[in-house]
């Protein structure tokens, strides 16, 4: 029971729930902005229940990729935070093949019925956003789907972390979406399938071994990282559009991440088959996605309308 629940706590990383909270947190703002209406009560409920999804859908992906040998493939030179299966607790068995089933399904459903008590007690439109949600939670890993493993997992990612998120949250305190809602998520989209993307590079070989044919499998390392570049200079050039729609200046505060997203590049470009100066690419990633969120968080909070 022990090795349960620190498999548990290993499985759940809070740590990596600042990914999910960014745009959450920016939806919100953005509201707020709007309206200013905020309610407390709905925003704790409505974060309690995207990480429970959160939590769900990672036990599914370190479930499936256990039981594909992706993790277990993995070569120990290669092993570092950002290889899959992070904390490794299928293949260290601090949890069983039941353990992980169990929490993906319990936290599925707990999810779904945080989801349900929004969508009766709160705001109707979160169903079917909800809905898109927990279907892309659920087909990300888990047959029949295996978006993860079929190259559609990255573009999965980048709608439910992007427009999807962003809108639940901006819909639960407004009460209402517009096309506004959708162009600030871009950014978010963009930049989350960065993260998932370099990412890829420390798992490669087992990956292909596997046949998880994620980008980076299906491209190469090295085209995979001209995708990278693209990614980020679309982010960039969506907040551009931000401030040439809003006429707001704040929105220029973002592009003070731009010098670290040059230096992930060549980190990257420069260390494509040494996973331990590549980590450094990952790490610029992770910091430029929390950096340009906190930005687009202050100048949407202060967004009275566009």
């Amino acid at each position: 029971m022990r090795n349960f629940w620190k498999g548990f706590w290993l499985l759940v990383y809070p740590k990596i729930w600042i990914t999910s909270t960014l745009p959450f947190l920016v939806g919100t703002a953005l509201a707020y902005g709007m309206t200013k209406q905020f309610n407390l009560y709905w925003f704790l409920v409505s974060l309690a229940g995207l990480y429970f999804i959160e939590i769900g859908k990672n036990a599914a992906n370190d479930l499936v990729d256990y039981l594909s040998g992706a993790d277990l493939a993995v070569a120990e030179e290669n092993i570092t935070p950002f290889s899959g299966g992070r904390n490794r607790v299928l293949v260290n068995g601090y949890l069983n093949l039941q353990d992980a089933a169990a929490i993906t399904v319990v936290m599925l459903i707990i999810g779904s019925l945080f989801g349900l008590y929004i969508t009766f007690c709160r705001e109707a439109q979160i169903f079917w956003i909800g809905s898109a949600g927990l279907f892309l939670a659920y087909a990300y890993s888990l047959p029949p789907f295996k978006l993860a493993y079929r190259g559609l997992g990255e573009l999965a990612v980048g709608i439910a972390f992007g427009p999807l998120i962003v809108s639940g949250a901006f819909v639960i305190q407004a009460h209402f979406l517009t096309w506004e809602v959708f162009w600030v998520s871009l950014p978010i989209g963009f930049l989350v399938v960065n993260i998932l993307l370099i990412n890829q590079y420390p798992d490669y070989e087992a990956d292909k071994s596997c046949n998880k044919r994620n980008w980076v499998v299906r491209l190469g390392k090295a085209r995979g990282l001209r995708v990278y570049s693209l990614l980020f200079a679309l982010a960039y050039l969506s907040l551009a559009l931000l401030f040439l729609l809003t006429k707001n200046p704040l929105w220029l505060l973002t592009f003070v991440s731009l010098p670290l997203a040059v230096r992930a590049v060549r980190t990257a470009a420069s260390a494509l088959n040494n996973i331990s100066e590549f980590i450094g690419a990952n790490v610029n990633t992770f910091y430029i996605y929390q950096l340009t969120g906190l930005f687009m968080l202050v100048s949407a909070l202060l967004c009275s309308r566009f």
